[in-house]
């Protein structure tokens, strides 16, 4: 009787682990199934050189990210035709996704070999809606109107700036081609945007040196009264 009575507790504890193991083997099927799920979404999301048209596309705005409400397509698109007067063929991007290893810069410069051959001066914006940054890219003809320096500035700065501040990516686009457009019309280049800084609140806390030359200044008063009230009760005391 006695060692019936041992075996069944253990006989409930295998059950029990049994039990675990099978709910713990289910979830981490679950887990893999949604993994496994989840990753060809990813992928296919994921944009690179081969989702792009082979050429030019007709509109100069390709708003893949769809950030870009119709009146901003409009606007963007004048001010990119407008740059066809110096003889540059722009057009402004916007992805939201791109391809694992593929930076925004190197996706430009790769949409540059493969649309120049016909437009030997071609400028590319291109933005990321996800990481919120810019990249400007501009054909090796243009290095002498627009030199790198300036790319990369209306880049980080010029562009970044309006991304950060909002996502204004209309504003961003309308900034960088107004920068660009100073320079290629033989204009000095208007520079980087300037950044408001916030003006330090004053504080109460008194600095180290306030409160060194508000120590001297107390123990100068200090001395002062007693150099002067001393003599004075020596007198009154020895006068009596």
């Amino acid at each position: 009787m006695h060692q019936t009575s041992q075996s069944r507790p253990s006989a409930a504890g295998s059950s029990q682990a049994r039990r675990l193991a099978s709910a713990a083997a289910t979830l981490l099927g679950s887990a893999l199934a949604l993994l496994l799920w989840l990753v060809p979404i990813t992928a296919a999301n994921a944009l690179s050189l081969a989702d792009l048209p082979a050429e030019p596309p007709a509109s100069r705005v390709l708003d893949q990210a769809d950030v870009l409400s119709r009146a901003s397509k409009a606007e963007l698109g004048k001010r990119l035709e407008g740059l066809q007067a110096d003889h540059v063929d722009a057009h402004w991007l916007s992805v939201n996704r791109l391809d694992y290893g593929l930076s925004l810069q190197q996706l430009g410069t790769q949409l540059l070999e493969r649309w120049s051959g016909d437009q030997p001066q071609l400028l590319l914006l291109l933005v990321d809606s996800q990481t919120k940054s810019a990249a400007v890219v501009a054909s090796p003809s243009l290095e002498r109107q627009l030199p790198a320096a300036l790319l990369r500035s209306t880049a980080r700065t010029t562009m970044a700036l309006p991304l950060r501040e909002g996502d204004r990516y209309r504003q961003a686009g309308i900034d960088a081609l107004e920068r660009l457009q100073a320079v290629l019309d033989g204009g000095e280049d208007p520079g980087e945007p300037l950044v408001e800084v916030a003006p330090v609140a004053a504080s109460n806390i008194p600095t180290r040196e306030e409160t060194a030359s508000s120590n001297a200044f107390t123990w100068v008063v200090v001395l002062l009264v007693v150099g002067s009230v001393v003599p004075m009760a020596t007198w009154w005391f020895f006068s009596r």
